[in-house]
């Protein structure tokens, strides 16, 4: 392993400080949108300047790398997703599409499983598509206009959609944190997905419970619907064919471009004051929206690219390593795996903090994930679960994640208090230790595979 440097991670935790610890002060001087009053892109500021002056090498070296990782293929990747998520939000509300698609949703299903109901839609599509980020880009706009129609709390109805895009990316079979958790632990994908149903059903269903009483009673206000009445089913039809598209399989860029063309078509064609200068002009205030994030997230991907660098993430993954291995390995076996369990869960949890892609960080941290598994005789199916259970976890609960980013933004939402009312992500963090702690959902012994 490469250098270990424990001050390169001096400068993520100076931004937590200053994003975090400002938003808190404002908040208790009774300050709105305390959140915004230090936005995260200035607050970052400072902890660049203290990345590249605790770096080595000469400054065009170290402002290299922080280039670098602003322009890595996964920070480019994501940032274009806001841009067309933005642009497709913006179109489709202009022509209709959110008040039609409401106020059809609230005619076909009853009030009390509103949110239950889009929980499981955003769940299935997540899984189907997944990607996370898409599914939080069709859906949360969606999710502020049943706000605006019934009694439900804003944050609680945009906090399901982010619970529910986090229950697809941590148990589709084409995720990427699915993909990359089994072939660190060299486990089939099925066999993955069945120890992670084990912890997540049940967090699922919970969540779905609670959210059935915080629906249970709710109002439907008197002015939705006359989009509907204007202008029929048409649109609503853009949503419908964002989904299918993503069920389908569909890149996500394509799924959205094809969202904007097709809301930009419905404007064009059912509205005579709608034309190609005001298409072009929504579009731009969708891409204007994003603004925050899309600065935040490159800043945030040069960020993580020097600590990386300088040895911060290598010195995380020796100091747990250091301690797995003080923990009593010849202890008796459900003591063992428990150690080895809860190890490989922090592991991957701290790393997600430092890195704010679960993705990367369970390719960062699953050869030690491995390693440690091995040394205290965890399956390794058991494994690849808490690395893409606790990942998907601590992503979906970052303030400065790229999915709480993207929801509240298009919310225009604090991303702190968002965080704080994404149930299902804190109750599968507390199935799965629950399940760690009292070795519930393990698998059998005698039902280990072979190491291949």
């Amino acid at each position: 392993m490469s250098r270990a440097n424990p001050l390169a991670l001096l400068p993520l935790a100076l931004f937590l400080l200053l994003f975090l610890g400002a938003g808190l002060w404002y908040q208790s001087e009774g300050t709105d949108m305390a959140f915004y009053q230090v936005p995260a892109p200035v607050a970052i500021l400072p902890a660049i300047a203290l990345a590249i002056l605790l770096a080595k090498g000469s400054l065009n070296e170290r402002i290299d790398t922080f280039v670098r990782g602003v322009g890595d293929s996964t920070i480019i990747t994501m940032v274009l997703i806001y841009l067309l998520a933005g642009a497709f939000a913006s179109v489709a509300k202009a022509v209709g599409g959110v008040d039609a698609t409401v106020s059809l949703g609230l005619n076909l299903i009853p009030p009390s499983l509103v949110l239950p109901g889009l929980f499981l839609i955003t769940a299935f599509i997540a899984t189907a598509m997944g990607t996370s980020m898409g599914t939080v880009a069709a859906i949360a706009p969606i999710a502020v206009g049943i706000t605006d129609a019934t009694d439900i709390p804003l944050l609680i109805s945009v906090g399901t959609v982010v619970g529910g895009a986090m229950f697809g990316d941590n148990l589709s079979i084409i995720s990427d944190t699915t993909i990359a958790a089994t072939r660190t632990q060299g486990v089939a994908m099925r066999d993955k997905f069945r120890m992670n149903l084990m912890i997540a059903l049940p967090a699922a269903l919970i969540a779905i419970a609670w959210l059935y009483f915080q629906s249970a009673g709710l109002s439907v206000g008197e002015n939705v619907g006359t989009q509907t009445e204007d202008y029929g089913i048409a649109p609503v039809l853009p949503y419908i064919a964002v989904l299918v598209l993503a069920i389908s399989g569909v890149n996500v860029f394509l799924v959205l471009f094809a969202g904007i063309l097709l809301a930009g078509a419905v404007g064009l064609g059912l509205q005579e004051s709608y034309g190609i200068a005001q298409l072009a002009q929504d579009i731009f205030e969708g891409y204007k929206g994003m603004q925050e994030i899309f600065i935040l997230s490159l800043m945030i991907g040069g960020l993580g690219a020097m600590m990386r660098t300088e040895g911060g993430l290598n010195w995380l993954a020796q100091f747990i390593e250091r301690i797995s291995r003080h923990k009593p390995v010849h202890a008796a076996g459900s003591s063992r795996v428990r150690a080895g369990e809860l190890s490989i869960s922090a592991t991957v949890a701290i790393t997600n903090v430092c890195t704010a892609n679960n993705t990367v960080a369970i390719l960062l941290s699953g050869s030690l994930a491995k390693d440690i598994a091995t040394r205290y005789s965890v399956d390794p199916r058991r494994s690849a679960s808490l690395l893409d259970i606790y990942s998907c976890v601590v992503q979906g609960l970052l303030p400065y994640g790229a999915q709480i980013l993207l929801a509240s933004s298009l919310a225009k939402v604090s991303p702190l208090s968002l965080a704080g009312s994404i149930q299902y992500c804190w109750l599968l963090g507390l199935i799965a230790m629950v399940s760690i702690l009292f070795g519930v959902f393990r698998p059998k012994v005698k039902d280990n595979p072979t190491a291949a």
